[in-house]
């Protein structure tokens, strides 16, 4: 029992460890934004647009991302699928032209537009049936 345990106290984190530990990080940190203003060309603190959020989240979790949808999408190389969605990956939707976060449990988190506030929404309806593609950072 105690090698096991010294085996396992000097072992690596997996690679999948790290990038869920770092996806976690991100969510706590955009959901700390909930609330706050949606404003074009915004990084925060306190206003986002879309791509803005999930730049500031992940920076924050140790993991720099480009800051416009169309970057993010061909500079994260790790695709998913909407059926393989893990919780920190990102969503786009409008030709690739808006960009959520999934936290798992059919939710999103995301800066929509002018006039509205970074806010959790159902992936059923609008991400769904607007899905373009998803990536997950930090892989």
């Amino acid at each position: 029992m105690a090698l096991m345990a010294e085996a396992s106290a000097t072992m690596k984190p997996t690679k999948s460890a790290l990038q869920q530990a770092k996806a976690k990080r991100a969510i706590e940190v955009a959901r700390n934004q909930l609330g706050d203003p949606y404003v074009w060309g915004a990084t925060g603190p306190g206003a986002f647009d879309c791509s803005g959020l999930v730049q500031f989240a992940w920076r924050k979790a140790g993991v720099a991302l480009p800051r416009t949808t169309w970057s993010m999408l061909s500079a994260v190389k790790k695709k998913v699928s909407l059926s393989h969605l893990e919780p920190g990956d990102l969503i786009f939707t409008d030709s690739g032209g808006h960009v959520g976060m999934y936290l798992g449990h059919d939710k999103v988190i995301a800066a929509p537009h002018t006039g509205a506030v970074v806010r959790i929404d159902s992936l059923s309806g609008y991400w769904s049936s607007s899905f373009v593609a998803a990536v997950r950072p930090g892989v």
